[in-house]
């Protein structure tokens, strides 16, 4: 009988006692599916962040803040900066020859939760030109607030996470009473978990007098040079100047990194005991067939095939460990909604994202400890010597 003749039927023979050891696979699958689940569940947190805070990025806008600013709400602009920022050249001018742009400021409002705790959400001021600047928001109730008067809108996800927030509720912000007259959506941006003003109304409110970023529109992707060019050749500027794409692409990165190597840390540490319980099933099915081997042994079957049906025995219930861990995650989390912790830092609400590549992931991890899982007890399996395992009662 040739190697793959007796790798088929010693395989086929071994997968066919699998039911003998139903409780003992069983750990196996059950292990490997709750590794797969936490890992995939987390990865999907951040997959979720990044599309919210760069997914919709363009580079037809650019965004302007006081160079060395890390963050939006640390950046500082002078009116008149802010004036020649949204003169300058390369930015997109409407029907009525205005500039397509938003100079804002930017503050947080601490409000009760939907579970009971505190956080804070961002409240920014716009500029009259806001929504022609960014065309994804659309006002879906209510109405879009009026400038000079204490009125807010409230993104769809901060709605969600603060139920304060509801269409007609007054909010007390800088010491007044503030009206939310609309709720807005923004095709799942970092905007939906945000709040609009007026922008003078906010910084009248806040006692401020100046601008944090300026957001334009330019007239194409390509004329980012000519205006970037015309903003830091300006002696009277010290800003840095983005792609919207990129610049947003720099902020989630910290972020979605930090929920990734959690992932992979808490995924790694669940693993090893997946793996741990699938060396002792393995070890177990071994010895529950030592003499069936070293029957097979002695009948002239070499080691070879005896190895490798114990690698796919391992494999076959790894791969339905990951796909019922997969199926779960997907099922528990997929959609869901979370928002990043409170703190000192504006909450972003957002919603686990499961992709294809996710799910290869758990299946390329569930197929490693099956493997890992298998390896020691295979090779015991090919070293068993025949006599003692036939003497073996």
């Amino acid at each position: 009988m040739s190697t793959l003749s007796q790798i088929a039927s010693v395989t086929a023979m071994n997968m066919r006692s699998v039911p003998q050891r139903l409780g003992t696979s069983f750990v196996i699958v059950i292990g490997i599916a709750g590794v797969v689940a936490v890992l995939l569940a987390m990865l999907a947190m951040s997959i979720g962040l990044l599309n919210t805070i760069a997914g919709t990025g363009r580079d037809d806008r650019a965004i302007v803040v006081r160079a060395g600013s890390a963050q939006e709400m640390a950046s500082a602009l002078s009116r008149a900066q802010g004036n020649t920022i949204i003169d300058a050249p390369g930015v997109k001018r409407n029907a009525e020859g205005k500039p397509i742009a938003s100079a804002e400021t930017i503050t947080v409002m601490d409000l009760p939760t939907a579970d009971n705790s505190w956080a804070n959400v961002t409240v920014r001021g716009v500029g009259p030109l806001a929504f022609e600047l960014r065309p994804e928001l659309k006002v879906v109730q209510g109405r879009m607030f009026r400038p000079a008067v204490n009125e807010l809108i409230v993104g769809s996800k901060a709605l969600l996470e603060f139920p304060t927030l509801g269409l007609g509720k007054k909010v007390k912000f800088a010491q007044n009473d503030w009206e939310i007259v609309g709720i807005f959506e923004g095709e799942g941006s970092r905007h939906e978990s945000e709040m609009f003003g007026d922008a003078e109304t906010v910084m009248s409110a806040v006692r401020r007098n100046g601008y944090q970023p300026v957001t334009v529109l330019l007239e194409s992707a390509s004329s980012f040079d000519t205006f970037k060019k015309a903003l830091t050749t300006d002696p009277t500027l010290a800003v840095d100047v983005k792609r919207e794409s990129e610049y947003l692409s720099e902020q989630s990165g910290t972020l979605t990194r930090v929920i990734s190597v959690i992932a992979y840390v808490v995924g790694g540490i669940m693993a090893v005991g997946a793996l741990f319980g699938a060396l002792n099933t393995m070890y177990s099915a071994v010895s529950a067939r030592a003499r069936e081997i070293a029957t097979l042994r002695a009948l002239g079957f070499g080691a070879t095939p005896v190895v490798i049906s114990v690698f796919v025995e391992a494999l076959v219930l790894a791969l339905l460990g990951g796909a019922i861990g997969a199926l779960a995650a997907w099922l528990f989390f997929d959609g869901n909604v979370v928002s990043t912790s409170g703190g000192t830092v504006a909450q972003i609400v957002f919603a686990l994202a499961f992709t294809p590549g996710l799910v290869a992931i758990g299946v390329i991890w569930a197929c490693a400890i099956g493997l890992i899982g298998g390896l020691f007890p295979a090779v015991r399996a090919a070293r068993l010597p025949v006599a003692t395992a036939l003497r073996a009662t």
